[in-house]
């Protein structure tokens, strides 16, 4: 005998990413570059200090006043959890939930819609324009209905488009008179010409989310926070598991804030083999949408998408297959890798085409 879970549930598909055994993997958006050693070694050393029979640091106050230092703010604005994931679950259960509306603007990054469904929140899809950029009457259009919370993505994952500070303050602005919290999933920030983060201030119901699992390489850590006016982390605060952050994640990430410079080094690098993968794919049948991420979407100029992606797959290059999202159809997206990696891509990309 099996138990049923809730009827809504049952008719959800979890969020996948193939997992293949290949000799480049470009799929899932992660760092091709690990962490310093430095960083590894200084690490290492101090988890030998670990109280590990004690209960970790529920308030994270090390790693909130490092994050607080390293963005100008304070400690009061910042809410760390599990991957930024977690970030945007504590905000729909402290601001979504059954009788309350989430909106997205497709295509966009997959959790916000997963996640909302999960906490019992409803979700509109709404539309980005023709070229994935955001429409700002369709903006005005969702937010007449009165949501609870409004998701944006920047730059957006799978398309790569960056809001401008100026349209996402646009978005904030409608928002406060429409009386919902705006996310601005950031993910990809350090790979963008702008932030949405200068915004935040405690008069705007806005809440920035980052992640140490891209730029910082630390994928594995799954290590995320937010930076939000101080009442809406107080908020965040009341839903979440107690010590929810384990005392290896604090640690880590405080130790990653002292290397600022490695961390940038790695993004000029990722952001510089981007503009030669977009150049090159200039050269091909493909059509290419701007990014500032890092990562690309594109389209084979004749369609088959699906055979694209098997092809490269067939020459041990895995990337992702993007035909499962809203206006997609025979979409693909690949992850900036390492010179290496990038020249096999291409090489395997101008075979298969």
């Amino acid at each position: 005998m099996t138990v049923a879970p809730r009827d809504d549930l049952a008719l959800m598909d979890g969020y996948h990413s193939p997992q293949l055994d290949v000799a480049v993997r470009l799929n899932t958006n992660e760092s091709p570059y690990g962490p310093p050693e430095a960083w590894v070694d200084e690490l290492a050393g101090a988890l030998g200090d670990v109280a590990w029979n004690r209960y970790p640091d529920r308030e994270a106050t090390a790693l909130r006043e490092a994050l607080a230092g390293h963005h100008g703010t304070t400690p009061d604005r910042v809410f760390v959890a599990n991957g930024s994931n977690e970030v945007l679950q504590s905000v729909l259960l402290a601001y979504g939930g059954p009788g309350r509306t989430a909106v997205t603007f497709e295509p966009t990054y997959a959790m916000h819609s997963q996640i909302a469904k999960v906490t019992g929140t409803a979700v509109v899809q709404a539309e980005r324009a023709d070229d994935f950029t955001l429409d700002l009457d369709e903006v005005d259009r969702v937010l007449a209905d009165g949501p609870a919370v409004v998701f944006l993505c920047s730059p957006d994952n799978p398309t790569g488009r960056v809001t401008p500070p100026e349209q996402v303050l646009r978005v904030v602005d409608a928002s406060t008179a429409a009386g919902a919290l705006v996310v601005v999933d950031e993910a990809y920030g350090q790979f963008a010409a702008s932030t949405a983060l200068d915004l935040v201030d405690d008069e705007r119901p806005l809440l920035v989310t980052r992640t140490f699992s891209k730029t910082w390489a630390m994928a594995a850590g799954r290590l995320g926070y937010g930076i939000a006016p101080a009442w809406v982390v107080a908020e965040l605060e009341k839903v979440v598991l107690p010590y929810h952050l384990d005392a290896v994640s604090q640690l880590a990430g405080r130790l990653a804030l002292g290397h600022v410079d490695a961390m940038e080094a790695r993004v000029e690098q990722i952001v510089a083999e981007r503009e030669r993968i977009v150049q090159a794919l200039d050269d091909l049948p493909v059509h290419q949408w701007p990014t500032g991420a890092n990562f690309i979407l594109f389209r084979p100029d004749e369609g088959r998408g699906d055979d694209l992606w098997q092809a490269l797959v067939d020459r041990g290059v895995l990337i992702r297959n993007c035909a499962s999202w809203p206006r997609l159809a025979d979409c693909v997206r690949v992850t900036v890798g390492t010179p290496e990696e990038n020249d096999r891509f291409l090489s395997a990309l101008k075979e298969s085409l």
